[in-house]
């Protein structure tokens, strides 16, 4: 899930000149667009194959799997997003039905998370380490949604101090409102 720090700089439409520069901001989406995919297979396969043992409690994998089906959910909402924004990076906009779907994807996350932590609770295992697990796996999912919908919380390490206290807003939500502006200006 690698973040890059210019990534709140991708111009709009009309606003890139360079055909290298497009080229660069077209890899930086495809490397963004992998890594959350790549991070959706790899949360995926944790209980699958690295924690079916581990896990013994009762009701830690299916804890665990309600802890962790929200995160995949904005993980490929997020992969999705970054690799058709190599479409419009630096010359469209987003395709107005895309931004309707992720602006209801808005609404929609927040009650996946609901259902998951619900979920949670209801199989909650014995184990203080398998509630541990359970509990950061649901998190890291509340901090994925927050960074792609609310405020942009990831940054690279060396900047987060300085960056995260600014409140952007995360660049899916500027490319949402933008393409909906322009369809509710016709």
């Amino acid at each position: 899930m690698g973040r890059f720090s210019d990534v709140d700089r991708l111009p709009y439409r009309g606003q890139l000149r360079h055909r290298g520069r497009y080229a660069e901001l077209r890899r930086k989406c495809l490397s963004l667009g992998m890594g959350e995919l790549s991070a959706l297979i790899v949360f995926a396969l944790v209980p699958l194959v690295g924690l079916r043992t581990f896990v013994t409690a009762a009701g830690a994998l299916v804890a665990l799997w309600f802890a962790l089906l929200p995160l995949l959910f904005v993980l490929l909402q997020a992969g999705a997003y970054w690799l058709l924004a190599r479409r419009w990076v630096g010359g469209e906009l987003m395709p107005i039905p895309l931004a309707r779907t992720y602006a209801g994807l808005r609404v929609v996350n927040p009650l996946v998370l609901a259902v998951g932590l619900i979920g949670l609770l209801f199989n909650l295992p014995t184990d203080p380490l398998a509630i541990i697990l359970v509990t950061l796996a649901w998190g890291f999912g509340v901090v994925e949604y927050v960074n792609y919908f609310i405020v942009r919380v990831s940054y690279p390490v060396t900047a987060w101090a300085a960056s995260v206290g600014q409140w952007r807003t995360p660049r899916l939500i500027r490319d949402v409102r933008a393409a909906l502006h322009v369809d509710n200006g016709k």
